[in-house]
């Protein structure tokens, strides 16, 4: 499964205007038997059996409350099932809630995806209502988890992350004075660039920034702000 970065502003142009009706039903549950199912299925089976260790750290710094954007480094197709056994329902009692590229939300696949609390963006052309539908669910305080980094990179390198996440936790932030989203730093490195049976895995998660911190003044510089300093912890976090 595909998950998209966003790297837009939740700002509406013509070409989205015209894309709306197309996208309209931008929407996202998770199924109250469906979800438990499967996160119970994969903490005590699959995980457990494909890796041969699962080894976590700085759970501690999971907000158990309010809205969170999970930013972890993206280094395999693993790593949507990764993420909820270290920080999902079973550790928190949260569901995460996934952008998921619009060609993955397709017959089946699509339907066990959106069933899961994912929703479809289209990664060339994102639709302002499925930004408008993250908004909401921060709104919610859900945990929205969006790869900053935007692809797949297996060489243990943090690489330049995209502005999508700092723009969409600001534009929300700005809109709906005294959210107090968090964005969660989590490295995430596998002992083989390709995991197979019996690899490795470790996952350490930071302490949250704080979206508030960075409110004051031109929204472009604190959006780099809050991009760098992302960055940077997710370098130390990757060493």
């Amino acid at each position: 499964m595909e998950i998209y970065t966003c790297d837009q502003t939740c700002q509406e142009t013509p070409r989205s205007k015209s894309r709306n009706a197309k996208t309209s039903d931008t929407n996202s549950r998770v199924s109250p038997w469906l979800s438990p199912l499967l996160y119970l299925l994969g903490r005590h089976f699959l995980l457990p059996l494909f890796f041969r260790d699962i080894e976590i750290t700085g759970q501690e710094n999971i907000p158990l409350t309010g809205p969170v954007i999970l930013a972890p480094t993206h280094r395999s197709r693993w790593d949507s099932l990764v993420l909820p056994y270290g920080t999902g329902r079973c550790v928190t009692g949260r569901d995460l809630r996934f952008m998921v590229s619009s060609n993955e939300c397709q017959g089946l696949q699509g339907w066990l995806v959106r069933s899961m609390g994912g929703f479809p963006v289209d990664p060339q052309n994102p639709a302002i209502t499925a930004l408008r539908h993250a908004v909401e669910l921060l709104k919610q305080e859900q945990i929205l988890v969006i790869y900053p980094e935007g692809n797949i990179y297996r060489d243990g390198k943090v690489h330049r992350l995209k502005p999508g996440i700092a723009r969409l936790s600001l534009s929300a932030e700005l809109n709906q004075p005294g959210l107090d989203i968090k964005i969660l730093p989590v490295s995430i490195n596998y002992s083989q660039p390709y995991p197979q049976w019996g690899t490795g895995v470790k996952m350490s998660i930071g302490k949250p920034l704080n979206v508030l911190d960075y409110c004051q003044g031109k929204i472009k510089e604190n959006a780099q702000n809050l991009t760098s300093d992302l960055e940077l912890v997710l370098q130390q976090l990757s060493e």
